[in-house]
């Protein structure tokens, strides 16, 4: 296998693993990859498509022996009771850290549009899961802050109610409190695949749903007590 080929068959792994993309959107991605490296004289589309077709069946057969619930399906289920206690909590935000703020930060905007401002966020970004789909040495990164908040007993609170909610949901994290140090989550194996029927993690419209839904569920039962 050349260079040329090795760099493209780890694209493509990383792809058909994330399982955020259908496999004609990734068929579509790597023809275009091919092209702008300018790997077309090298690399046909046959052989990309035979090498992707090829991941997704590996993928395919595996998924039917893994163990339930996965780590990333914890994950989501985290991540959702985040939301409910007014974190916004982004899969996938981006393939930086800069990406992940400016999509926090969207998604604040969306919140505050409804008067409503959150408590802090965590995300992890695309090159905190290319670890995390990693055969040896697993493990997932997780950014964590308050939108414009410079204040670092309010970012060390945030970290917590992070940590708390995903060692609740069985997670094995390490985090020594410093506000400047992700939150690591260790041995964490991401486990997904692209299915249309199911949710689209990366529709963070519905992570502003789920907040103010949640919000207004507290609202409600505040109301209530405060009533009786």
């Amino acid at each position: 296998m050349t260079e040329n080929e090795a760099f493209i068959v780890e694209s493509i792994f990383n792809q058909v693993r994330m399982g955020f993309l259908s496999i004609s959107s990734i068929k579509e991605n790597i023809i275009e990859e091919i092209e702008d490296n300018e790997f077309e004289d090298e690399i046909s589309e046959d052989w990309a498509y035979e090498v992707i077709d090829k991941e997704y069946n590996k993928l395919l057969k595996e998924s039917s022996n893994w163990k339930r619930p996965t780590d990333t399906e914890k994950l989501i289920i985290a991540f959702d009771e985040l939301c409910s206690k007014n974190i916004i909590a982004l899969h996938n935000a981006g393939f930086t850290n800069s990406d992940g703020e400016y999509e926090v930060v969207e998604v604040e905007r969306s919140l505050r549009a409804h008067k409503i401002t959150s408590e802090g966020y965590c995300f992890y970004h695309e090159q905190d899961l290319s670890r995390a789909i990693m055969p040896d040495n697993p493990s997932l990164y997780l950014s964590f802050q308050k939108v414009d908040n410079s204040d670092e007993g309010v970012t060390l609170n945030i970290g917590r109610k992070v940590t708390d909610v995903l060692r609740k949901n069985g997670f094995e994290v390490v985090w020594n409190e410093d506000v400047n140090r992700k939150i690591l989550i260790k041995n964490f194996k991401w486990q997904y695949r692209f299915d249309e029927t199911s949710r689209d993690l990366q529709n963070y419209d519905k992570v502003v749903e789920l907040m103010l839904k949640s919000k207004s569920v507290t609202t409600e039962s505040n109301d209530k007590k405060y009533l009786e």
